[in-house]
This record gives C-alpha cells, sequence and structure tokens, in this order.
C-alpha cells in the first residue's frame, strides 16, 4: 500500500464520512436515548423498547436502504454534471417512499401478533406494540427527510444532515423525559412515550431539512419545490431496481438481530435486556464504518460519473483498507470499555454482566464487519447492488441465524449456548459476507475498467 496514495483518496473521503458520521451517532442516539431513559424507568419498559425496536429498525432500514438508491443516482449525475434532473430524482423518491410508508405503517400499527407469535411476555408485548403504534406517527416524516438526505449526501454535502440530525436528538431528550416519567401534567407513559417523543423529533428534522433545501441558494437553482412532478413510471421503476436490492440487503441484515431479539424473548427479561444493551452499543460503533460505506457510494459514484473509472477503482480499495484499519481501533475500544459502559444502560448487575459478555463477543467480528459494509458502499457506487443481496441473505439468514439458532437452542455437540449462540453464528455470518463482497468488489472494479463494458449494475 503506498501511504500517500493512501490519504490522496483516504483524506476526502473521511472528510465527507465525518459529517456522515455525526448525522449517524445523532440518530442512533435517539435509540440510545430511549433505551437509557426506558432502562431507568423499569426492566419492563427497556425490554418493550428492545422488543419494539428489533420490529422498528428493519423497517426504518428497508425505507433508508431502498431510498439509498437515490444517492448514486444523485452522485452519478453530479459527476456528470447533469443536475437539471436532479428535482425529477428526489419527486419520484418521495413517491416510492409512500409505498414504502404504507408498507411499514401497516406491519407497525399491527405488531401485536409478531409477539404473540415469538411468545414475548405479555407485559412486554403490549408496551413494545403501543410504543410501535405511537413511533408509526413519525414514518412519513422519516422517510421525506431520508429523501432530502440523499439529495445532500449525494452533492458532497453532509454537514445540513448532521446539524438537523443533532437538533433532532436535543429534542427527542427532553421529549422523552416528559413522556416517559410523566412530567408538566402529563401522564407517565413509559416506553410508549419513548415513540412518541421520537416521532416527535422525526418531524422536527424533516421540516428543517426540507426548510433547509427550499432556501438555500446553491439548492434554489434545482427548484425542487417549484412544481412537483407526477409520477413517473420508469423513473420509479429504476429507483426500485437500483435501491430495493439495497434495502433488502440493509433489511437482512436488521431482521437477523430482529429474529434474535425475538427469539430469546422467551428467555425472560434479563437476557433480552441485556442482548438489547449489547447490540444498542455494538450499533453505535458500527456507525464508524457504516459511515465510511456511504461516503464511498458518493466517491466511486462521482468518479464514474465524471468518467474515470480507475479512480473509482482506487478509491474503493483504499476506503476499504481504511475501514479495516478503523475496525482495528473500534475493536480495541469495545474490549477495554464494555464493563463500564454497560453501567450506563441499567442498574441490573446481572444485565450488566451479559450485557458486557456480549460486548467482548462482538469484538470478533469488527474487522469482518467493517470490511463487508465497505464493500457494499463501494458496490452501490457502481450500482450493483442486487448481488449485495444474494450474498447477504445467504450469510445473514442461512449462516448467521442458521447457524446461531443451531448453536443457541439447537442440538449441537457443546449443547445449547443460549443467547451467546447467535452472536457466535453472527461472527460467521458476517465474515462469509465480507469473503464474498470484497471478491466480488474486485471484479466488478476490474469490468469497469473496460471502455467496452456498460456502467450499470452487472
Amino acid at each position: 500500500m503506498q501511504i500517500s496514495r493512501f490519504w490522496h483518496f483516504n483524506t476526502p473521503l473521511l472528510i465527507l464520512a465525518l459529517p456522515l458520521l455525526g448525522a449517524h451517532l445523532a440518530q442512533t442516539g435517539m435509540g440510545v436515548v430511549d433505551t437509557l431513559m426506558a432502562g431507568r424507568l423499569s426492566a419492563v419498559d427497556l425490554a418493550a423498547v428492545a422488543v419494539g425496536t428489533s420490529v422498528f429498525a428493519p423497517i426504518m432500514l428497508l425505507i433508508f436502504g431502498t431510498l439509498l438508491g437515490t444517492t448514486p443516482l444523485v452522485a452519478q449525475a453530479a459527476g456528470a454534471r447533469q443536475t437539471a434532473s436532479l428535482a425529477g430524482t428526489v419527486h419520484q423518491a418521495t413517491w416510492v417512499s409512500l409505498v414504502m410508508i404504507l408498507f411499514g405503517g401497516l406491519v407497525m400499527t399491527n405488531s401485536q401478533w409478531v409477539f404473540d407469535f415469538m411468545g414475548v411476555t405479555p407485559e412486554v408485548s403490549a408496551l413494545a406494540s403501543g410504543y410501535l403504534r405511537a413511533l408509526a406517527w413519525g414514518l412519513p416524516a422519516l422517510a421525506f427527510f431520508q429523501v432530502l438526505r440523499c439529495l445532500c449526501e449525494g452533492l458532497n454535502h453532509a454537514r445540513p444532515v448532521l446539524w438537523i440530525s443533532l437538533l433532532g436528538l436535543l429534542i427527542n431528550i427532553p421529549a422523552n423525559y416528559v413522556l416517559i416519567y410523566g412530567k408538566l401534567g402529563l401522564p407517565q407513559l413509559g416506553a410508549v412515550g419513548c415513540g412518541y417523543a421520537t416521532a416527535l423529533s422525526f418531524w422536527f428534522m424533516a421540516l428543517l431539512l426540507s426548510l433547509y433545501v427550499h432556501l438555500r441558494p446553491n439548492y434554489r437553482r434545482f427548484a425542487i419545490f417549484a412544481a412537483w412532478q407526477k409520477p413517473e413510471w420508469v423513473q420509479i421503476g429504476h429507483i426500485f431496481w437500483v435501491g430495493l436490492p439495497i434495502g433488502l440487503s440493509i433489511f437482512v441484515e436488521a431482521s437477523l438481530f430482529t429474529t434474535i431479539a425475538l427469539f430469546i424473548g422467551g428467555l425472560g427479561e434479563v437476557v433480552v435486556a441485556g442482548h438489547q444493551v449489547a447490540f444498542n452499543f455494538t450499533t453505535l460503533l458500527f456507525m464508524v464504518p457504516l459511515s465510511l460505506g456511504m461516503a464511498l457510494t458518493v466517491k466511486v459514484g462521482h468518479a464514474l460519473g465524471s468518467g474515470h473509472p480507475d479512480e473509482a477503482r482506487e478509491a474503493a480499495w483504499y476506503g476499504v483498507q481504511l475501514s479495516a484499519l478503523v475496525a482495528l481501533i473500534s475493536a480495541a475500544f469495545m474490549w477495554l470499555s464494555a464493563p463500564w459502559v454497560v453501567r450506563l444502560y441499567s442498574e441490573n448487575t446481572e444485565v450488566q454482566l451479559l450485557a458486557a459478555g456480549l460486548i467482548q463477543l462482538a469484538v470478533l467480528y469488527q474487522i469482518s464487519d467493517a470490511l463487508q459494509v465497505n464493500a457494499a458502499g463501494a458496490l452501490r457506487g457502481y450500482k450493483d447492488t442486487r448481488i449485495i443481496m444474494l450474498i447477504t441473505f445467504v450469510a445473514y439468514w442461512l449462516i448467521g441465524l442458521g447457524g446461531g439458532w443451531w448453536l443457541a437452542l439447537g442440538d449441537n455437540p457443546w449443547g445449547p449456548q443460549g443467547v451467546q449462540g447467535f452472536w457466535y453464528g453472527l461472527i460467521l455470518g458476517l465474515s462469509f459476507a465480507a469473503a464474498l463482497l470484497l471478491w466480488r468488489l474486485h471484479s466488478t472494479s476490474r469490468q469497469f475498467l473496460n471502455p467496452n463494458t456498460p456502467q450499470e449494475a452487472i
């Protein structure tokens, strides 16, 4: 590896990734705040937020991921200086988001059967269902915020999303305090209050980003809100063609954690709470490689749009190398900090011990997780998304979940390992995904170096 070339490509990548990271941390911070504040009320409320989040997270990521198909479209249009099409891209992506909102809202407002089917205790199930019904009110705002976010990030403008996400988090904290604990004369809603507070924050963020795009001079020339376009089925189909495999890939990964949370719902509140604490903390640290992967999508898309596939390939591989370096640092921090971090989430010593042990297991898959998410991010820049969906399905569901269930609850030579068995499955699945996605990135980036290769998904 040439150090000068490494930093030549990764310095602008980091400049873009850092605001993305801040925005991710702020938005993930809402889940952290929900978990911390509900956990301080009771273990039942913490468990309700845990299983409720396990349903909401994959729905949210399916919406986010599908709309992420907008980012490479914007990035390649910007690289080719074809910005006249951007308003149409935003409008058609918004029509796409309506379909996703209807699906997500239907699941979230009828979630009781999921919890009953998976054997979640009645008290936790009732609270979790109320949490999701409250949170569903914020789904339209969250989807439109994501559309505008893809526009900003595809144009290499990540800072407005960062500041607005931070303001959303600042709204979420006092709203949680008032609604969870019943302040200012309002009833104590517990976990359900988390849902209303987060929905309120989503609407606040969507309104602010809409005003920014409408009023900012460098966006005004795109005329995003000048005249709303009717559905154009060809472009909607193209956004779905690029974005739905991304959404399904992210959904498959997120639903792996969802299904694990539901499977362990019958193992008791301590196990559910310990798993949620560990998952919440590791997800927070995962935002670093995820942000690098999203920045890679933009950088690769810009290079391809401007007609430089050689630069796209170099940017992709140097970015993957950077992600491995960052993962090593993250793993060391995770290992050292686990015993004291868990105390912030819960005062229950059983929950603390279980969560700390799971966090230290997560250290083992940090590098493979970072490699797979950055390889996938680079492939999205090439609009090569469908193979990602296939690889992640096999890696996460067949190997990760199937192997994890066998180790956790099945008849295996070592005996049932409990919740730890699912985390062993995660290690296997993520390692498999990293190997295959790196191979695919090598193959795709080489094919784009050939000028006779069409610059479309292969």
